[in-house]
């Protein structure tokens, strides 16, 4: 079937040397599973390629490069990396500008990373399926506006269940999933912002279309989705790309009226979406073995994946934006701050209690509230100490208490992540519930509208 992915069966890989629990000890028990789940069945398959085929073959280009960055990085010589990162982002451009008619699965330009952690392109390709049947479902005409999020409700079902558990992505906000990977201090954090800022930009443009294009057809209703679409593209190509956003924006921010119409899968995709930034960073450390990066690799996917009980945050975030139109590129949307850069601070916020208990002076506080915000903007500014946020801190206010697993590869800080997670959840408990969205009225397509706030 055209433009359906389908899925290798069969094949083995190389067994794990070292023990590892969760996803790591299942997927690395002698051999990784590639025997893989098929795509759920329903009446709305394809409609979002037959629909709207520009849209989804632009998502298939950044599918490409999401595929080939993970073997460039872990070939790529740590001096090499301006002239790789430059060559990369033109070649990548030239698949946006004519995108291919079908989407490439992980595995087919990153053979190398496939056989060394194949559980992490499991867990991508299978995300990539909620896209999917996602897409589909609110592409698909003949489902009424109102049962468009008991359609929606079905795949998020299949998604969480029919998979190897620790493979789907959690439904819980990255709020609560972030705290849970604790790799604040890894020596990898930021890696592929800082040293392939042009790359990473790109994956910011990727990151900012997939939310604009479900919420083009959130503003267009079953009628006018082929019209609210070509503007969204025509914004891409003529401003996004031009004037790349300089961070990664979250589905709250760029898509608000269906993250209330689907808070789960909008928290799958944030999940999903920070899990290709932490794994770039990984394979473009060149301080680990493979054998390394693939204990880290693994224990992140295991921290960030659904658990039971991540239901009862679904819900839990705030929306700085709920009008904004996906036709528009205001001047927030490519800032380097918003919501992504909150949870980063308020993190840090929680753990220096802990890494410096016997307190900071103001000049060393200062300078690490300048480091953490330079580290969180692309590529090395004037007076940034290059390398992880943690050879900055250790610079800059020598003294910092480390706490066990926060620097080793496959190893979780038990003690800062458990006093994150209790934070959070005090302040989660004075943050109510986004509310749902009505959707027994369709909407109907009007004049693009900037949203100042």
């Amino acid at each position: 079937m055209i433009g359906r992915r389908t899925f290798l069966t069969g094949a083995l890989a190389s067994a794990a040397s070292a023990p590892l629990a969760g996803t790591a000890a299942r997927a690395l028990d002698g051999i990784e599973r590639r025997d893989e789940v098929s795509f759920l069945r329903g009446p709305y398959n394809l409609a979002f390629y037959y629909r709207l085929n520009k849209a989804y073959r632009i998502g298939a280009g950044m599918h490409f490069f999401h595929s080939k960055q993970h073997d460039l990085l872990q070939h790529t010589r740590f001096e090499d990396r301006a002239g790789v990162d430059a060559r990369f982002d033109k070649e990548a451009q030239e698949w946006l500008r004519d995108p291919p008619a079908i989407e490439p699965e992980m595995p087919y330009y990153s053979n190398y990373v496939d056989r060394a952690m194949h559980t992490l392109f499991r867990t991508i390709d299978w995300t990539h399926m909620h896209h999917e049947q996602t897409y589909d479902v609110m592409a698909f005409r003949e489902i009424p506006w109102a049962e468009k999020k008991a359609w929606t409700d079905r795949a998020v079902r299949y998604y969480l269940t029919m998979q190897t558990p620790g493979v789907p992505r959690s439904v819980a906000p990255l709020e609560l999933t972030m705290r849970r990977a604790g790799i604040m201090m890894k020596p990898y954090f930021n890696y592929f912002r800082n040293f392939y800022p042009l790359d990473q930009s790109l994956f910011y443009v990727a990151h900012w279309w997939h939310p604009a294009a479900y919420e083009t057809q959130m503003i267009s209703g079953n009628s006018d989705q082929e019209a609210a679409m070509a503007q969204t593209i025509d914004l891409m190509y003529r401003e996004v790309m031009a004037d790349r956003p300089g961070r990664m924006l979250l589905s709250r921010e760029i898509m608000p009226r269906y993250a209330r119409m689907s808070p789960e899968s909008a928290n799958i995709f944030d999940n999903l979406h920070m899990l290709h930034g932490i794994a770039y960073s990984i394979l473009a450390y060149p301080g680990w073995s493979i054998e390394e990066k693939r204990a880290e690799m693994y224990r992140v996917i295991e921290a960030m994946g659904y658990q039971p009980g991540d239901e009862a945050y679904t819900r839990r975030f705030r929306e700085p934006h709920p009008e904004f139109d996906p036709r528009t590129y205001p001047a927030w949307v490519r800032s380097p701050q918003g919501a992504m850069g909150m949870i980063m601070m308020d993190m840090l916020m929680e753990m220096l209690p802990m890494m410096y208990p016997g307190g900071l002076s103001k000049a060393s506080h200062a300078a690490i509230m300048q480091q953490m915000m330079k580290n969180g903007r692309l590529g090395i500014e004037p007076g940034e100490i290059p390398g992880s946020l943690h050879d900055a801190f250790m610079q800059v206010a020598p003294g910092m208490r480390m706490m066990p697993g926060s620097t080793e590869p496959g190893e979780t800080p038990t003690m800062m992540v458990e006093h994150m997670l209790s934070a959070w959840n005090a302040k989660a408990a004075g943050i109510p519930d986004v509310a749902p969205i009505d959707m027994t009225v369709e909407p109907s397509l009007g004049p693009a509208r900037v949203a100042v706030r």
